[in-house]
């Protein structure tokens, strides 16, 4: 049976990610992913960082975009025995479980069409264009490309680049008052919040190291702003 794609897939939960991690980022998705499926939620992204030492934040979501402080629970208590089964993480480091925030990152292709007329930065893998850097309004996709209206192109430049979603090491939204607003209205109407009520839980895990003392998870407001540099 073929698999499902594009919107149907976005819809079953099935649709892949195109953005994924590297390193121990992404020892680390392949052991929790599953695990996370089997809940009913989707991976968006795994980040290993030097905050408080070491911390593994994981951001999930459900197929709809919604998160829950029970869901980052659900979570949590999911992907811990499995991680300490496999062990990935060669030192103590604390378990985050988060929403993705209003200023999400962009994973799979069906980001990029959901989130259309709103403002994002990309980040090429390599040159595209001469650049590996895009900032500009999303206008969805065609084929394997992100559409994208420039903000920032000289007048010589062309505004409207078709950016290979393959070649995308990180993308995401940029928070701006129509986000918000857009994500508050999506909330009220029932559509995906991507402001949830409470969306994140930290708990400390032992690893081969030293177990950690347990660090507080956010009550309210969007997933913390990520500025620590992955660790290979």
């Amino acid at each position: 049976m073929d698999e499902p794609t594009g919107e149907a897939a976005a819809a079953a939960g099935t649709e892949a990610r195109i953005v994924v991690e590297s390193g121990v980022a992404a020892r680390v998705a392949a052991i929790v992913e599953p695990a996370i499926a089997d809940l009913g939620y989707r991976l968006v992204r795994v980040r290993v960082t030097g905050q408080n030492g070491c911390t593994v934040q994981i951001m999930a979501e459900r197929p709809d975009g919604s998160m829950t402080v029970e869901g980052c629970e659900a979570i949590s208590q999911a992907v811990s025995p499995v991680l300490d089964v496999e062990d990935p993480i060669q030192a103590a480091y604390y378990l985050e479980v988060s929403s993705p925030g209003i200023d999400r990152p962009l994973v799979r292709a069906g980001d990029f069409e959901r989130w259309a007329g709103h403002l994002a930065k990309i980040e090429m893998s390599e040159p595209f264009e001469r650049r590996k850097r895009f900032r500009g309004i999303l206008r969805g996709v065609s084929g394997p490309d992100a559409l994208l209206t420039r903000d920032d192109a000289k007048s010589d430049e062309e505004r409207d680049v078709a950016i290979p979603m393959a070649l995308i090491a990180e993308a995401r939204l940029v928070l701006t008052d129509a986000l918000v607003t857009e994500s508050l209205r999506r909330g009220k109407s029932g559509l995906p919040p991507e402001m949830p009520a409470a969306d994140e839980i930290a708990s400390p895990k032992k690893g081969r190291g030293k177990s950690l003392g347990p660090r507080p998870g956010r009550k309210s407001g969007p997933a913390p702003h990520e500025t620590e540099t992955e660790e290979e």
